[in-house]
């Protein structure tokens, strides 16, 4: 897809605009979100990544718009799976309820960032390195299979939050206020600057994230090579994680099934990387798997897992009302 320098910084001042535009209408005030808002605000941000697909399909044709849905829904899918972790970050954290909102939409921002420069090294590796395809492939089949022997070994509820070291060497360098001070990122003490719970959870969020694209980055680039549809597809994907997570926070648990689902869809882009990176080796018997194939294999398997997860969720709770009852 050609892309220009006007279409690069068209659409970032527009995702900007957006950003501002979702902190003005929704996060400004500090307030707990309710379930209506986020369904909205949820609804707005699909709607818009919708549109922006329908925009690429009319400017560059079916084969982009194709890439973004397919990237768009699996950097989606991957990104519901990192709401379990900003759920242990605000619980270690103890943020109060009417400071979460603030908390997601900066720290999803810093994500955002982080992200961009990952995007950018790993196109410049892609486009100077073909055989950088068999070390992308590799690693998601091996992520793939540690998620589900972490699926079958770990009880979801001991999970714990680890701080990383960027985060540990913040703490340990700067002081800090033992309580929140509303949404202030430092106050002033007794002639000392000190930084706020406030400051350290939101690096919390957008640093932790940095982990999640090690896995998310190559996966679209077994997707797509196209740096502008994947940079347009992480911002999409990430700008409304913030709604998602109070839409969809209470829902987390009976996603049972979700790493399973995710493990497979890691380890089929990893096999088409592979068979892609063979495939410009000049290995004729490597098949190419096309756009339309890799969208309808991520939406079928979210699908089923997301009707299995329920179902034993389902299961899960009657046979708890039965022992209760008996």
């Amino acid at each position: 897809m050609d892309v220009s320098v006007t279409m690069w910084v068209s659409t970032i001042l527009v995702l900007i605009a957006l950003v501002v535009a979702d902190f003005f209408i929704g996060g400004r005030k500090p307030h707990e979100v309710s379930i209506k808002e986020a369904g909205i605000w949820t609804a707005v941000w699909v709607a818009l990544a919708v549109l922006f697909g329908g925009f690429l399909w009319w400017h560059s044709g079916g084969e982009p718009a194709g890439e973004f849905f397919a990237g768009y829904i699996t950097e989606k899918s991957l990104s519901v799976d990192n709401l379990f972790v900003f759920i242990l970050i605000m619980g270690k954290f103890a943020v109060p309820r009417i400071y979460q909102q603030r908390v997601l939409m900066f720290g999803v921002i810093i994500a955002l960032v982080l992200r961009a420069v990952f995007i950018a090294g790993g196109a410049a590796l892609v486009a100077e390195f073909s055989w950088v395809f068999f070390i992308f492939g590799a690693f998601l089949i091996w992520t793939a299979w540690k998620l589900i022997k972490e699926a079958r070994a770990e009880d979801e509820g001991d999970e714990e939050f680890e701080e990383n070291r960027v985060l540990k060497s913040i703490t340990r360098r700067f002081p800090a206020t033992e309580d929140y001070r509303g949404t202030k990122l430092f106050v002033r003490e007794n002639g000392r600057r000190l930084i706020t719970p406030m400051l350290v959870v939101m690096l919390a969020i957008g640093t932790t994230d940095v982990l999640f694209a090690l896995d998310s980055i190559p996966a679209i680039f077994g997707l797509t090579q196209d740096p502008y549809i994947v940079f347009t597809a992480n911002a999409f994907a990430l700008m409304g994680l913030r709604q998602l997570y109070f839409l969809i926070g209470g829902l987390l648990k009976k996603l049972v099934h979700l790493s399973y689902g995710l493990s497979v869809i890691l380890g089929f882009i990893g096999v088409k990387l592979v068979l892609h990176a063979a495939h410009e080796a000049g290995a004729t018997w490597a098949p190419e798997i096309g756009i339309p194939f890799s969208l309808g294999f991520i939406v079928v398997v979210l699908a089923v897992t997301t009707f299995t997860s329920l179902r034993a969720a389902k299961k899960a709770e009657s046979a708890e009302h039965e022992k209760l009852d008996a």
